[in-house]
C-alpha cells in the first residue's frame, strides 16, 4: 500500500512530466505555424514552376519526352528511395505509418531498392524490416536548415545519376491533412519521362494567352528543371515537418490530459490517505484521553 511519502513522490514526478509535456506542446505549436506557412507558399511556387515548364514545352512545340527510358529490365534497375521521417519520438504513429506505407509500396515499385532516410526513428523501423539503408541524414531543426539538406540531397542525386546511371527516384513522406491528421504519400521524382510529360500536359494553363520564352531556351529549361526538382524535394521535407509537429502536438495533448487525470487521481488518493491518518491520530488521542479519564475517576 502506498504511503504518504510514496504518493507525494509520484505527485512530484507527474508534475515534472507535465511541465515537460507542456514545453514540448508549446514547441510543436510554434513550429507548426512556420512549417504550414512554408507548405502553403511552396504549393504556389510548385504550381508556378510547373506552369513555367509547360509554357516552355508549348512555346518550343516539344511533344517528346526529355529523358528516354533506360535499357534493361525493370527488375535489374536500381531504384533510389528518399524517406522523410523523424529523429525524435513522442509523435504517435508518425514513423510506423510511414514505414508500413513504404514497405507496401515496394510491392509495386520494381527494381532493386536503396534507401536514403532522413530521421533516426524511421531508419530504425526500415532497418528492422530488412530494407537496404545506404544513406542517412538528420532531420532539419528549423525551416532555415531545410535548404542545406535539400541541396545536399540534390547533389547526391546528380552524382549517382552520372556515376551509376540511376534513373528512378521516389520520395516518401507524411503529408498534413485538415486538423492534426496526416497521411503517407509517394512522389515520383525522376525520371522526367513519358509519364512525367503526360502528367505535366494535364495541367491547365490559367489564361488564354499563349506563353513565350524570353532568353536562351537551354538555360531557361535547365533553370526550370532544377527549380522543379528543388521545390519537389523541399515541399516533401516541409510537409513531413508540418505533419510531424502536428502529430507531436496531438500526442502531447493526449499526454497532458492523461497526466492531468493521473494528478487528480493521485491527489484524491493522497487526501484520502492523509485524512485517514489524521482520523487515526485523532482516534488514538481520544482513546488515550478516555483511558486517562477512566483511570483518574478511580
Amino acid at each position: 500500500m502506498d504511503t504518504l511519502e510514496d504518493l507525494n513522490r509520484k505527485l512530484d514526478g507527474a508534475k515534472d512530466i507535465k511541465s515537460v509535456v507542456k514545453a514540448m506542446k508549446a514547441m510543436a505549436a510554434a513550429n507548426i505555424s512556420q512549417y504550414e506557412a512554408a507548405v502553403a507558399s511552396l504549393g504556389d511556387y510548385y504550381n508556378t514552376v510547373t506552369l513555367g515548364i509547360k509554357a516552355y514545352l508549348r512555346a518550343e512545340k516539344i511533344q517528346t519526352v526529355i529523358e528516354k527510358p533506360g535499357a534493361g529490365k525493370d527488375e535489374d534497375q536500381t531504384v533510389c528511395v528518399i524517406v522523410f521521417g523523424s529523429d525524435l519520438g513522442l509523435v504517435g504513429q508518425f514513423n510506423d505509418l510511414l514505414s508500413g506505407f513504404v514497405q507496401q509500396s515496394f510491392n509495386v515499385i520494381t527494381g532493386k531498392k536503396e534507401i536514403w532516410v532522413i530521421g533516426e526513428r524511421i531508419q530504425a523501423l526500415l532497418a528492422d524490416a530488412g530494407l537496404n539503408i545506404t544513406k542517412s541524414y538528420a532531420v532539419p531543426v528549423s525551416i532555415d536548415a531545410v535548404t542545406p539538406l535539400i541541396q545536399s540531397l540534390l547533389i547526391e542525386i546528380e552524382e549517382i545519376r552520372e556515376t551509376r546511371h540511376l534513373k528512378q527516384f521516389y520520395v516518401f513522406h507524411n503529408q498534413p491533412k485538415t486538423g492534426s491528421s496526416y497521411e503517407p504519400v509517394l512522389q515520383r521524382l525522376l525520371p522526367l519521362d513519358e509519364k512525367w510529360m503526360q502528367d505535366l500536359m494535364a495541367v491547365q494553363w490559367p489564361t488564354n494567352t499563349i506563353p513565350e520564352v524570353i532568353g536562351n531556351t537551354v538555360t531557361t529549361l535547365s533553370a526550370l528543371i532544377n527549380a522543379y526538382l528543388f521545390v519537389s524535394v523541399f515541399r516533401g521535407s516541409t510537409e513531413s515537418l508540418a505533419a510531424e509537429n502536428a502529430s507531436r502536438l496531438e500526442a502531447m495533448q493526449r499526454a497532458e490530459k492523461s497526466i492531468s487525470d493521473m494528478l487528480e487521481s493521485l491527489g484524491k488518493k493522497f487526501q484520502r490517505l492523509r485524512q485517514s491518518m489524521i482520523d487515526e491520530e485523532l482516534f488514538d488521542v481520544v482513546s488515550g484521553f478516555e483511558a486517562l479519564k477512566k483511570k483518574s475517576d478511580r
